[in-house]
């Protein structure tokens, strides 16, 4: 059942004028997380806190950037035995369509997120931390630098940080708009002046990552959470969720639902849960045809309750009510991601989503990788020659070869964020494809563009 009384911690304040103040921070109990973990002493060996690594580790909190993996043992993975120096890079570029979650944490609770990083930059020993943020987030960086000075200012940052004797920096940084910086390497790259490209790996960031030195890379929502988790202690706030998938998540709803929004609840809710009761049911009462669960690169769910013949040739059906956590979205073949949902309804015509779609990520290819530069490019073509109506039958099959020859062929993962959406696309929903290429024209009538 859906979780109606949780109290939101992410979205606590959201959209109230002034919330974003140290003052209103600190009347909350702001900052009493960072405090309590900053007496605790450091490794001298290791110049660590291996305690609040552990803590982080039992609270079950995992990554809310997309791939949902553990944080606390991100943080184990760091090189501990360097001497090089240790950074801390934030990912603040949230560029997947259909994903507004950081950018509401940064406008009205940009000093929650500056204390999740004093805890995490305590727990692994770092001195420095940059805020990578997306160039067009404009207000949100405004009120990011804000929270900084303030949190100078009040001596909770800098080279005495809280009176504690431990240093810590945090610096903005503004990207150019570029989507593969949403990608950890990338990120990096750009970070360190050169340009976006994603980065070979092993090694990994944690063990050579900025000016090659070890480095910790955490979105921004990961962070902000992590002063509940030292406020509540990790036996409590493992248990908010289902097993293995502690903690909030904010889904961001958008498309066909009559209340789109930003809606922040424990991982126990449903999909249908999310769209009929936060969003209000579909627009103009039509029936759900196709739900992205989590960003527009992870795989679609069909949701009519008609069934498709998957690449294993059985007949499926996609369940409408499947649970909105890591796990059960990756039994069914599709991903969390980002928990960016976006709806659409039955006056839909697939063929024209997915060619909004690749057309996307063919544009935002940093062209590094031939997979990459070239499949991106390719499928691109096809889909437009499908959408003009002069496809052919054996268009399909190809875009299914291309899409398979891209997948885990490249550097970073952009080249799977288009492959994913074209086959489940495809072969989910294969008489539109079909049709089109038949008679050069939606098997929809009246179709109503996402």
């Amino acid at each position: 059942m859906l979780v109606k009384d949780f109290k939101p911690i992410l979205l606590d304040g959201a959209y109230k004028k002034g919330e974003w103040a140290i003052e209103q921070y600190e009347k909350k109990g702001g900052y009493q997380a960072a405090r309590k973990v900053l007496s605790m002493p450091r490794d001298p060996a290791t110049n660590n806190v291996p305690p609040l690594i552990e803590e982080v580790k039992k609270s079950g909190l995992r990554g809310r950037g997309g791939a949902g993996f553990p944080t606390g043992m991100k943080w184990s993975f760091v090189d501990y035995k360097s001497k090089k120096s240790r950074y801390l890079a934030v990912n603040c570029d949230e560029s997947e369509p259909g994903t507004c979650k950081d950018r509401v944490v940064v406008t009205y609770n940009p000093h929650m997120l500056l204390e999740g990083i004093m805890i995490a930059c305590h727990a692994c020993g770092v001195e420095n931390a940059y805020v990578y943020i997306r160039g067009e987030y404009v207000v949100e960086f405004e009120h990011l630098v804000g929270a900084i000075a303030e949190a100078y200012k009040a001596g909770y940052l800098g080279k005495n940080a809280m009176g504690s004797g431990f240093t810590i920096h945090i610096t903005p940084h503004r990207g150019a708009g570029a989507y593969i910086c949403g990608e950890e390497t990338g990120l990096l790259s750009s970070l360190e002046g050169d340009r976006g490209y994603p980065k070979v790996k092993p090694p990994f960031p944690a063990v050579e990552g900025a000016w090659r030195c070890p480095t910790v890379v955490n979105n921004v929502q990961t962070l902000s959470l992590l002063p509940s988790v030292i406020t509540m202690g990790a036996e409590a706030w493992s248990k908010i969720g289902p097993e293995r998938n502690s903690g909030p998540m904010v889904y961001c709803l958008s498309g066909h639902v009559k209340k789109p929004g930003l809606y922040e609840t424990p991982m126990h809710v449903t999909l249908k849960e999310i769209v009929e009761e936060f969003g209000g049911g579909i627009l103009d009462d039509l029936k759900p045809k196709a739900i992205i669960p989590g960003g527009s690169s992870m795989p679609v769910l069909r949701v009519d309750g008609k069934p498709y013949r998957a690449s294993n040739g059985k007949d499926l059906t996609d369940d409408f009510n499947i649970r909105m956590d890591y796990d059960t979205l990756k039994n069914a073949n599709t991903l969390l991601g980002s928990a960016a949902v976006i709806v659409m309804h039955e006056r839909t015509c697939m063929v024209s989503a997915l060619y909004n779609l690749v057309r996307f990520y063919h544009h935002e290819s940093c062209g590094q990788c031939t997979p990459c530069r070239e499949g991106s490019g390719w499928l691109e073509k096809l889909i437009a020659r499908i959408y003009r109506g002069k496809g052919k039958p054996e268009d399909l099959q190809t875009l299914l070869s291309v899409a398979g020859q891209m997948s885990g062929t490249t550097i970073c993962l952009l080249a799977d964020s288009v492959a994913m959406p074209v086959g489940a696309f495809v072969i989910k929903f294969r008489e539109e494809f079909e049709y089109y290429c038949q008679h050069g024209k939606s098997m929809v009538e009246n179709p109503i563009p996402l």
